[in-house]
């Protein structure tokens, strides 16, 4: 089996970026890598992406956008994460189901339970190996993310960037209960260069492969 490894934060955070960087520093050292993301992955996740991140629906209700990112989740799991991980790839997701506890657990306030059991149905018995979060101040998060969408020439996926900063400081609060409460999370401070953060990322994932990359 390979290696799943998951990374979470809020908008804005540098997780994308800090994800390609340890794709590359994996794959230099000889490693098989998939890089993936979600919501999305896969053609039929794409697709619920599409609809989950438009801006054009604002009206989305909070349940209904809990059983789309499961739909997602589970169409992804399927087809993408778990032959990966079953033919001993090393998989790099950006955002899983912790997000959902955070975003539509913390974030929107639908009931623990119901985000547990959604997610157990849209991943089965699937953990991360290890889950870093690129923890960081809301507020610089979020004005980032917005100004990145601004100058953003692709698909509108400003959604969760319409949302008040409240709403973001509680997805925070959500990622780092969480972290507090699981060994598999390693919170990584994201202030300072992408070189800083890089670092920190490359401790963690030697300390989980129990050795140098």
């Amino acid at each position: 089996m390979g290696l799943f490894i998951t990374f979470e934060g809020i908008e804005g955070c540098g997780k994308t970026t800090q994800l390609g960087r340890l794709a590359t520093a994996l794959r230099d050292a000889g490693r098989r890598v998939l890089v993936t993301r979600e919501p999305g992955g896969c053609p039929i996740a794409d697709a619920i992406r599409a609809i989950l991140l438009d801006r054009a629906n604002q009206a989305m209700a909070p349940r209904a956008e809990l059983l789309l990112y499961a739909a997602a989740r589970a169409q992804h799991v399927e087809e993408v994460i778990a032959p990966a991980l079953a033919a001993g790839q090393i998989v790099l997701c950006d955002r899983f189901s912790d997000a959902t506890v955070a975003y539509q657990g913390y974030g929107r306030g639908l009931p623990p339970d119901l985000i547990a059991e959604f997610n157990a149905i849209a991943s089965g018995p699937l953990v991360p190996d290890l889950t870093l979060l690129l923890d960081f101040p809301a507020e610089i998060g979020l004005t980032r993310a917005r100004h990145r969408n601004s100058g953003s020439s692709g698909p509108d996926e400003g959604r969760f960037e319409e949302e008040s900063l409240a709403f973001h400081c509680r997805v925070r609060d959500g990622y780092l209960a969480q972290a507090t409460s699981q060994s598999r999370f390693r919170i990584i401070d994201a202030l300072g260069s992408e070189d800083q953060v890089a670092t920190r990322i490359k401790a963690a994932v030697e300390l989980l492969m129990g050795g140098s990359l």
